[in-house]
């Protein structure tokens, strides 16, 4: 089945100022983030099913028990609600697919990526009052309920076990070799989750050649945020030149060879070349 495709360049426009807004504010709303970038990447996916989105998971919430205790009590009120009633969870097969990223698309198929379950269980839970927050460990991202001196962590990606400390080090030595440390579990701010996310997202289209739109609409999104890479806009104009749009491509070659020259001159040469370069394929 092919994924789905981003909406006519004036909704793009809209959805783009609506995103940089709610990234710029003081406390800016993951759900609302989330449905943004699930908007830029499906056409069909208007302010109703944007509402209906929201709407779900408030339903969701309103079935927590109320205020069940302490940091493992809400964890595993999220597991057998969201992960034994509601089915929610993800498996190999997820991470082939863009709509594992989307949260409409993963709140209606009930299935998605670390990230994105774990997004369906932060905001569930935070609607409900539960003390939650997203983790960030390498490789896998986990929902942490409680303070750092009493955490609890949960895998939405299982179905929300709660890991013990021995299953939280093997999630971060199966993906990185190195031991888990403690400022790995920090929690994750709403613009970390909706940067890495995005991540995802150019990581997909990366292995997809065929569908470099998607690189690109993730690549300007990512920009978007208030705190980015700078590298991002060598990867945007990497997609351009990819994309035919060389003179744009070049453009954006030259600009971040201003940016590198400051700190390695060598580095930005070679960034020039293949500025010229791709000005030579117009040619």
């Amino acid at each position: 089945m092919r994924p789905p495709c981003p909406p006519p360049p004036d909704r793009s426009a809209q959805l783009r100022r609506r995103f940089a807004e709610e990234a710029r504010a003081e406390r800016p709303d993951l759900s609302l983030l989330c449905l943004l970038v699930g908007a830029e990447a499906d056409g069909t996916l208007d302010e109703a099913g944007m509402d209906a989105a929201q709407i779900e998971l408030d339903r969701l919430a309103g079935r927590l028990p109320y205020r069940p205790g302490g940091p493992r009590a809400w964890a595993q009120a999220l597991c057998e609600l969201l992960g034994e009633y509601c089915e929610f969870r993800g498996s190999g097969a997820d991470y082939r697919r863009l709509e594992s990223s989307l949260l409409h698309e993963v709140l209606r198929r009930r299935r998605g990526l670390p990230i994105l379950l774990s997004v369906v269980w932060m905001e569930v839970a935070r609607r409900a009052g539960a003390p939650v927050y997203g983790v960030a460990l390498p490789g896998h991202f986990v929902v942490g309920f409680g303070t750092a001196e009493e955490q609890v962590l949960a895998d939405p990606f299982d179905g929300g076990r709660v890991l013990t400390g021995a299953d939280a080090e093997l999630l971060v030595v199966g993906a990185t070799g190195a031991p888990l440390h403690p400022s790995m579990l920090v929690p994750a701010t709403p613009l970390d989750v909706v940067l890495r996310i995005l991540n995802n997202i150019r990581a997909w289209a990366a292995a997809r050649p065929e569908r470099s739109d998607v690189a690109l609409w993730a690549v300007e999104l990512s920009l978007l945020l208030p705190s980015h890479p700078a590298r991002l806009r060598y990867e945007r104009a990497q997609v351009l030149v990819q994309r035919g749009e060389f003179v744009g491509g070049a453009v954006e070659l030259e600009a971040y060879a201003e940016l590198v020259a400051a700190v390695d001159e060598t580095a930005a040469r070679r960034v020039r070349e293949q500025a010229q370069a791709a000005r030579a394929r117009l040619n």
